[in-house]
């Protein structure tokens, strides 16, 4: 699945086209690699999402086309969550 559709799927990202545009600025890893909306995720991988303030760290549990609200949250587990003060970006 790509990464952009199972963000949205999974309601980590509201929109799809926000979480294209989040891979595209360089804010998602996958693995520690940098991604871009396109990479597929398979089940096991690990993403870091950087939002403006908060980073999120996520592995991937399911995969499915489509879910209802309470089943969104079975297809990953929270691994780590951090705000910041400052921005951060990956280099």
């Amino acid at each position: 699945m790509r990464l952009d559709k199972f963000l949205k799927v999974s309601r980590i990202i509201k929109r799809r086209t926000v979480a294209k545009e989040v891979a595209d600025k360089g804010r998602i890893q996958v693995n520690g690699q940098l991604a871009k909306s396109s990479t597929m995720i398979r089940i096991g991988d690990v993403l870091k999402i950087s939002f403006g303030n908060k980073t999120l760290e996520v592995a991937v549990k399911s995969l499915q086309d489509s879910t209802k609200k309470e089943a969104a949250k079975d297809m990953f587990e929270i691994l780590n969550e951090t705000h910041n003060d400052t921005y951060e970006k990956f280099d």
